[in-house]
């Protein structure tokens, strides 16, 4: 008999937001976010340029070709942040993101972290780590618990 294999639900978010992190227009990070409130799922997001708005897939990263380090100069950037996205598409489906864990597959900038603070999200896990660390001190603050956790398998275990 095969031995079963059930992930965590922290796994299980973590698979969901890099499966969602695959639509990223991003040449430089692929980044997907979930958010989620008693194992349900309020919203996704993944970094890209805005709705309609050609990409750098297409156009080529500004920020390469002006060689700005990563986590600097966040607005110099056609992208939108993947827990941004998550934010936005939450508000446009009437949605409260307030009491809510964000997985994502980065860690967050410190503009991401001011809006994910002021949605009044609770928790935050994620299993990579953006350059940007200044965000710390906001949770802390805020009282958002952050954890950082391994990378989830990327195996999807099916019973024949």
């Amino acid at each position: 008999m095969t031995e079963i294999i059930r992930p965590t639900i922290d796994e299980y978010f973590l698979k969901i937001a890099s499966v969602v992190a695959e639509r990223a227009t991003c040449r430089r990070h692929h980044v997907g976010a979930v958010a989620v409130r008693d194992k349900h799922i309020l919203s996704t997001g993944y970094n890209g340029a805005p709705a309609g708005a050609k990409d750098c897939l297409e156009l080529g990263c500004l920020r390469d070709e002006l060689k700005i380090p990563s986590g600097t100069r966040h607005e110099i950037c056609r992208g939108i942040h993947a827990e941004q996205n998550a934010i936005i598409q939450a508000s446009l489906h009437g949605v409260s993101l307030e009491d809510s864990t964000i997985y994502c597959t980065h860690s967050p900038c410190v503009l991401c972290a001011k809006m994910l603070v002021n949605a009044r999200i609770k928790r935050y896990v994620t299993f990579g780590k953006y350059a940007d660390d200044s965000f710390m001190s906001l949770f802390k603050d805020a009282g958002i618990t952050f954890e950082a956790e391994g990378r989830p398998s990327a195996k999807i275990n099916f019973l024949d």
